[in-house]
């Protein structure tokens, strides 16, 4: 057996107690310390020795931190996104809000994104509709970089506008204009909700958390948003999966019909707000 086929065998064995993933985690990590895909060293490179770097990554993982932190990339949609502290990583299930804002809005002109952390929905949607234009806001600096730079590497920057705002404060929406379709993933997790350690050391907490029942977000955001929208304008919100009442209840409050809409786990992911 090669150095490298033990590496990997030690490692996952050592990642069984920290990641549900533990061999493909391994795989991740000794494929970038080697500078290839994990399908490039999984078919020719377990020939090579371990480079010293993959002590590195294993150690950070070890500690709970997540691959997509380690390795700075993260594909979300079939595209490969930069992934830094400053965001989010873009899950699976958010690819839910994509496919339920593209049915919703078919042909969209202008895209706002709220909380647009890496680009993920925004840079999407830019990148599946190529006459749309959009707009992403994001109340950290770090995000507004990580998200600008995502623009540049999916070719589609001349479209995206990142820009710094806080939905918090007053005049967030000076000279925005209106958008046929609205996008957020907002904090959604309740401040004393039981995370996994990955999570909730390494994640940014201000793009997670949102009061003590999770809603703090919603309630400032959906009043906001009537303004914003054009006349047949469309908003799709993530949401936790078992928010689809209350967050139903706060946007019909403020006059919005709803439609919710579920992941491929059948878990409430999405609401349509018209």
């Amino acid at each position: 057996m090669t150095a490298i086929t033990d590496a990997l065998r030690d490692a996952a064995a050592k990642l069984a107690d920290v990641s549900d993933t533990a061999r493909l985690d391994a795989e991740l990590l000794m494929a970038d310390a080697l500078g290839m895909s994990r399908s490039e060293m999984l078919l020719r490179g377990t020939d090579q020795n371990v480079p010293a770097v993959f002590a590195d990554h294993l150690k950070r993982r070890l500690d709970h931190e997540p691959v997509a932190y380690i390795l700075g990339e993260q594909e979300f949609y079939g595209r490969p996104f930069l992934i830094t502290p400053d965001v989010l990583i873009p899950r699976g299930d958010s690819e839910t809000i994509v496919d339920t804002a593209l049915d919703a809005v078919p042909a969209p002109r202008r895209i706002l994104d709220l909380g647009t952390g890496s680009g993920a929905l925004l840079l999407t949607l830019l990148a599946e509709r190529p006459d749309a234009e959009g707009v992403g806001i994001d109340a950290s600096l770090g995000a507004v970089a990580v998200a600008a730079a995502n623009a540049a590497k999916l070719g589609v920057a001349e479209r995206a506008h990142i820009l710094h705002g806080d939905w918090g404060e007053d005049g967030w929406t000076d000279d925005l204009g209106r958008f046929d379709l609205v996008v957020s993933n907002p904090p959604y997790v309740e401040d004393d909700a039981q995370l996994d350690a990955s999570v909730r050391n390494h994640e940014p907490a201000s793009a997670l958390f949102a009061g003590q029942d999770g809603l703090d977000d919603y309630r400032i955001l959906i009043p906001q948003l009537r303004n914003l929208l054009t006349a047949d304008g469309v908003i799709v919100l993530e949401i936790g999966h078992r928010q689809d009442a209350s967050v139903s209840g706060i946007a019909e409050k403020c006059g919005f019909a709803v439609q919710l809409f579920r992941d491929l786990a059948h878990r409430p992911r999405a609401l349509v707000l018209r």
